[in-house]
């Protein structure tokens, strides 16, 4: 099996090779002339590109096949395999392609040909210079994954197994028997995470090569743009739904009642996603206005630079993580080497073409007025960068000179706690004043007139919001530094009260006015849409998640954001935690104590010890009736998953959730007297947490799947007021009093008293009026 494992990847770096070549030379010669054996070596870069593809797919399944049948030939399959049993023991033995630093690398670099191969089937039609170029740049992004996998024996995925660990019958022995996948991994949000993060890691390549591409051939219309944002909204998805599958896992799995730890590898995984949100939003003011060129060219480069930051962090052994695979030279110096090479692309390509990716006729990168649309995506931009790199610093600062800030130390959870609460709530003020500013100037009355309505339906909920803040979350806070110890500490290290609960009361306003100023922004085009077409409710509601989808998934979006800041204040500010034993009793092998925190009591009802189906694992779990106050709320059953082999444990976490609260129970196993110990936590508000979560997911998904239908001109009511060179979709809907008028540089201005509603596809904010574009 070894053995054609590595005819694979021969075949994949041989095609990876010939693509490159291919494609280098069409591109040099077809440059001086065009001809028919350009036009041939250039269709063959591709076709090499494709067979590429195939060879890394084989790859895989061969790996793939090696875990489902129990081979022992392969020295990775036995390190990783799973054995698990049951409804989800397949998942598990598939998750061992991607459970080791090896397979996942080939997993990886699988991905990125998949996304080479999709470029290349719908680009081999008319091959032109920037879909060349963007597929040369991503094939050399491949060719360095390619490399290190097959000429670097510790990243090798098709090591044969020494025959040091088979004895004379061929079974496993010396120690090989008890390898295996670690148990804290068999789970199922930990089994999808990881592929669906390689997803769009692989998928954030394509940006970034079309971006060097739009440099080479110096096209900077928005062409490249147009091609990759979609790779781009697709692999941000799949970014976001593993960092939210993560936080799934670390809450259920690993027992401290938290799902973000700020763990080297858990920010490592953050970073490309920040960048992310920049790059989308960058590309929007590409397209509809023609500026922010520059600004978008930068962030598809650091966006996947952060990408390999990722990876260089997790795999380098530079900092030390749970998450993190052992370290290796080879890698080092391959993604630092890939870090340095892809920003320093981009800033040399934009040095020379500066002047050809200046903002287009009609558009600006300059700030005008701080009360603008222009400001707020400038500063959307500005603040996602700048908190990527900081938390990329503060993640190695362990590995720094000491003579550096934060040098040589390991920072604290509350650290970045410090820095990422205001930051965040900032930002999503800036997300909440957005949809009521317009390009260039905002008029004050203008102003107030889209925030009137919003505001005052804001005002109802937060003024609900500090009921439930006062009557629940301060009296929390209260007790937890009544209770002293290490628990005050948590709370009160962040500073005085008024300073913490404070934020909180800030960042409930702040939630309160993007939950209404994007409900009301799908309000107005709901009604701009019903008016146009003359249906009804529900028809036009349909009709325009149809039409605009892209547009309204964008606000759904930032509807989701106001429900997680919420969620976020409540679970991770004012969490109720009590650990305490439980006396055992010998006589009746329990424990006749309860357990109270707040008003919930858990009352023992028994204990058992199973042997699970493997074989090899034994399952200690104790027996909690639930109760509120008097009423019988549930059933609650922590547990303690023991491998006799390596003597590991995994704590199983039993929670009842609440609309407002999660009661969280873990059972940490028994002291020398046999006294149960407990670790039972109230989480307020984290159902906001996974619901906003989801649907973020939702609205993203909407946004990816919607159309981009050019809208015609000159018919009533509808203007197209892009400038042919940069600008893209039309207004679809425009309400009440219009007034268009055309200047002297071609710029459409449109002032109205109502909304605006736009094609363009990924236009997060539908744009009210009193626009230049």
């Amino acid at each position: 099996m070894s053995t054609y494992g590595l005819i694979g990847l021969l075949i994949a770096f041989a095609g990876v090779a010939v693509s490159i070549v291919c494609l280098l030379v069409g591109h040099l010669m077809g440059r001086k002339r065009t001809s028919g054996f350009v036009e041939t070596l250039t269709w063959g870069g591709y076709i090499a590109s494709i067979l590429s593809a195939v060879a890394l797919t084989f790859c895989c399944a061969l790996l793939v096949f090696c875990f489902m049948t129990g081979d022992t030939s392969i020295q990775y399959v036995v390190q990783n395999h799973s054995d698990a049993s049951g409804t989800l023991g397949w998942l598990y033995k598939l998750s061992g392609l991607w459970g080791g630093r090896q397979g996942s690398l080939l997993f990886w670099a699988w991905l990125i040909s998949v996304f080479n191969a999709v470029v290349a089937i719908r680009s081999m039609k008319k091959m032109d210079k920037l879909d060349n170029m963007a597929l040369l740049v991503s094939q050399i992004v491949l060719a360095a994954f390619a490399g290190v996998l097959l000429f670097s024996e510790s990243n090798m995925p098709f090591t044969a197994m020494p025959a040091m660990y088979f004895d004379s019958t061929g079974a496993l022995t010396n120690g090989a028997q008890i390898w295996g996948m670690n148990a804290l991994l068999e789970h199922w949000a930990m089994a999808i995470h990881p592929p669906t993060l390689f997803i769009g890691y692989a998928g954030l390549t394509i940006p970034f090569a079309y971006a060097i591409a739009a440099l080479i051939v110096n096209d900077p219309s928005k062409a490249w743009v147009e091609r990759s944002s979609r790779y781009a909204i697709f692999s941000w998805l799949f970014l976001g739904i593993g960092i939210g599958l993560g936080a799934v896992w670390a809450y259920v799995v690993l027992g401290w009642g938290g799902y973000w730890g700020w763990d080297p590898v858990e920010n490592a995984s953050l970073l490309s996603w920040l960048v992310g949100v920049a790059l989308i939003h960058s590309f929007t003011v590409y397209r509809q206005r023609g500026a922010f060129k520059r600004w978008s060219v930068m962030c598809a480069c650091i966006t996947f630079a952060f990408v390999i930051v990722g990876t260089f962090i997790t795999r380098s052994g530079l900092v030390q993580s749970v998450h993190a695979f052992e370290g290796d030279s080879v890698s080092l110096v391959l993604f630092l080497a890939l870090i340095v090479l892809s920003v320093v692309a981009g800033i040399i390509g934009l040095v020379i073409r500066w002047k050809s990716f200046g903002p287009s006729k009609g558009g600006e990168d300059s700030i005008e007025n701080m009360m603008s649309k222009d400001a707020a995506y400038y500063f959307n931009n500005v603040i996602m960068v700048v908190f990527a790199f900081l938390l990329a610093y503060l993640t190695i600062s362990s590995a720094l000179p000491s003579w550096l800030p934060f040098g040589g130390q390991a920072l604290s959870a509350g650290t970045y706690n410090t820095i990422a609460r205001p930051l965040g709530i900032i930002y999503c003020m800036i997300l909440a004043v957005c949809p009521l500013l317009s390009w260039g100037k905002t008029e004050g009355k203008q102003f107030w007139k889209r925030a009137r309505v919003p505001g005052i339906c804001a005002l109802v909920l937060f003024v609900i919001l500090m009921a439930y803040f006062l009557m629940y979350l301060l009296p929390s806070y209260d007790a937890m530094v009544a209770a002293g110890g290490s628990t005050a500490a948590s709370v009160t290290d962040y500073g005085p009260s008024w300073y913490y609960n404070g934020m909180a009361v800030v960042g409930f306003v702040v939630a309160s006015l993007l939950f209404f100023n994007s409900l009301f922004m799908l309000g107005r085009g709901l009604r701009a849409y019903k008016k146009k077409h003359g249906k009804n409710v529900f028809a036009s509601l349909f009709g325009m998640f149809k039409d605009h989808a892209a547009t309204y998934g964008g606000f759904v979006a930032h509807i989701s954001m106001a429900i997680i800041l919420v969620g976020l204040i409540g679970s991770s500010m004012y969490v109720t935690e009590k650990v305490e034993y439980l006396e055992y009793d010998p006589e009746t092998g329990g424990t006749n104590d309860e357990f109270v925190i707040q008003d919930f009591t858990l009352k023992y009802t028994g204990n058992s010890i199973d042997e699970l189906e493997n074989g090899t694992d034994i399952l200690y779990t104790l027996e909690f009736d639930v109760y509120k106050g008097e009423e019988f709320v549930g059933h609650v059953a922590p547990s303690v998953q023991l491998v006799t082999t390596t003597q590991q444990q995994k704590l199983l976490a039993s929670v009842i959730g609440f609309p407002t609260e999660d009661l969280f129970v873990v059972y940490r196993g028994v002291n020398t007297d046999g006294d149960f110990a407990l670790d039972v936590r109230v989480n307020p508000c984290i159902s906001l947490v996974w619901v906003g979560f989801g649907l973020m997911m939702v609205g993203i998904l909407i946004a990816l799947i919607g159309k981009r239908k050019p809208v015609k001109k000159g018919k009533p009511g509808e203007i197209d007021p892009g400038d042919g060179n940069g600008s893209s979709g039309g207004v679809v809907a425009v309400l009440e009093s219009v007034e268009v008028t055309q200047g002297a540089d071609g710029s459409v201005t449109v002032v109205s008293e109502e909304v605006v509603v736009t094609e363009d596809a990924s236009d997060a904010d539908a744009e009210p009026s009193g626009k230049e574009a």
